[in-house]
């Protein structure tokens, strides 16, 4: 007799420690510090990842000493806490946060912070959790005090500017004091879990990298759809909108790795040149095509998951905006692999949905010897958020007697279930624990950031030029018709209408 295997896989090995290090946060006792941030190295901690030997700086302008900074994370902190091994292991990770108080547009407490730091012994991680109008003061202060060496690394939220130009200006200025390998724009999306698997799944599988090309593809569609509204971020969207906030990174990366070449390695200059051509290739959508080729909406009252919620403007609280908070493109790459597939890309906030996924359409077969029975295509589904996992839509008879009836059915692996259910690191976790070990792969080169406005500036310039408003969508719904339209006159179809 036999012994079948298992479907589950062994359990996964806990990463090994790190060597010490320092992580000193600017913007230590701001919102993505709190949320984010710090959460993602308390887990880091709680397994093992992370030593007593690291040390952990908040930076802000805040009076507050060590004390008075710790019980401030660790009310945060008790609130991502899911098991009782996580809350054993709080006063340790307490225990490695230092809180100094800190100008960015002064040398005041400058000096004191050079002195703590000491010597060049070990990776010292400086997080930039501030505007981007701060990154260059950050630069110029670490260089005068001699805190930009050899052993330094930087990491620098989006937005990299608001266009081209300003980005480059950033990427100048972070340039000057910096060599490119220092510096990481972090995108988390790029350190989701199923993101990391369209690599392997690409290309460690011989099943999908032959089918990977025009030939058998029809069309790919990415969607980032929120559920939430402005949130504590009112300021800043109005002056960004749904283009500027999620297509010009976010989206433009999944795309990227979606249409990428096969790298010639794993390193990262590899991956990034093969992104850069993507992003090179894409073609141009300006005033001529913009009407045809872009929708932009804006939310109005309505309900999202049961829930009344207010209007764009309501939230805002003007009587007018012209911010899009719905984006939908129909993007085609001019190269051999993906000529005549065209990418739709949508994102948006209150949406039906909170759900970010990959679709990969496959083309029909070339005969159906079916009769009259409508054959769906075969589609590959990357779920990104809320359940990370991948499904394979296949055509399958359908059980039992009555003649040959098929239906459509899914291969559904979620994350969760395959991989033991244990708890996965989120994106910053990864992302945090990259820097510190000098892994640049999930993280955007300067050309990549410049070469992704550059084909987004024109798109913003068509629209400041028109006389169109962004269309309206009610709250709860999918955006506005007409994105529904982009995609159907064509004949397909959005993934959730397809079914």
């Amino acid at each position: 007799m036999f012994d079948l295997p298992t479907a589950r896989p062994p359990p996964v090995s806990p990463a090994p420690p790190l060597d010490a290090f320092d992580l000193i946060i600017f913007g230590g006792t701001g919102d993505l510090a709190q949320r984010k941030l710090l959460p993602a190295l308390f887990h880091r901690y709680a397994d093992g990842q992370i030593t007593d030997a690291a040390r952990i700086y908040g930076l802000a302008r805040d009076s507050l000493d060590d004390g008075g900074y710790r019980e401030r994370v660790r009310a945060a902190l008790q609130k991502t806490m899911h098991d009782a091994r996580a809350a054993e292991a709080l006063d340790g990770f307490l225990a490695l946060l230092r809180y100094r108080t800190i100008d960015l547009t002064s040398d005041a407490g400058w000096p004191e912070l050079a002195g703590e730091l000491g010597a060049c012994d070990r990776v010292q991680v400086f997080y930039l959790a501030v505007g981007p109008d701060l990154f260059g003061h950050v630069g110029d202060r670490l260089q005068r005090h001699g805190l930009a060496r050899p052993c330094t690394r930087v990491v620098v939220e989006k937005p990299i500017g608001r266009d081209a130009v300003s980005a480059a200006a950033i990427n100048d200025a972070l340039g000057r004091v910096f060599a490119e390998s220092q510096i990481f724009r972090i995108d988390h999306y790029l350190g989701k879990e199923t993101v990391q698997n369209l690599t392997a799944l690409r290309f460690a599988n011989a099943l999908f990298e032959p089918l990977w090309n025009a030939g058998h593809i029809d069309h790919v569609q990415i969607t980032v759809a929120e559920t939430v509204g402005l949130e504590r971020r009112a300021s800043y969207y109005d002056r960004a909108g749904a283009l500027r906030d999620m297509v010009q990174n976010h989206i433009l990366q999944l795309l990227c790795l979606v249409a990428m070449e096969p790298p010639a390695s794993l390193d990262a200059d590899a991956i990034r040149d093969e992104k850069l051509k993507v992003l090179r290739a894409l073609k141009p959508i300006d005033a001529h095509s913009a009407a045809q080729l872009t929708v932009r909406g804006q939310y109005r009252a309505g309900a999202v998951e049961g829930q009344a919620v207010p209007g764009y403007l309501d939230e805002l609280g003007r009587t007018d905006s012209r911010t899009e908070t719905f984006v939908a493109l129909k993007a085609e790459i001019a190269n051999w692999r993906w000529a005549g597939v065209p990418f739709y890309l949508r994102t948006g906030k209150r949406l039906a949905q909170r759900v970010s996924e990959i679709v990969i359409s496959f083309r029909p077969v070339p005969h159906s010897i079916f009769g009259e029975q409508p054959l769906s295509p075969n589609k590959l589904v990357l779920r990104l958020q809320p359940d990370e996992g991948v499904t394979l839509w296949i055509t399958n008879k359908v059980p039992g007697p009555g003649g040959l009836r098929l239906r459509n059915v899914p291969l559904d692996m979620s994350f969760a279930e395959t991989f033991g259910g244990a708890r996965h690191p989120d994106a910053y976790e990864r992302l945090l624990m990259d820097v510190v070990r000098g892994n640049a792969m999930l993280f955007m080169r300067r050309d990549e950031v410049e070469a992704a406005w550059a084909w987004i500036d024109p798109i913003r310039a068509a629209w400041e030029a028109s006389d169109d408003a962004p269309k309206p969508y009610t709250a709860g719904s999918w955006g506005p018709s007409a994105a529904v339209a982009l995609i159907e006159r064509e004949g397909r179809h959005w993934h959730e209408d397809a079914g």
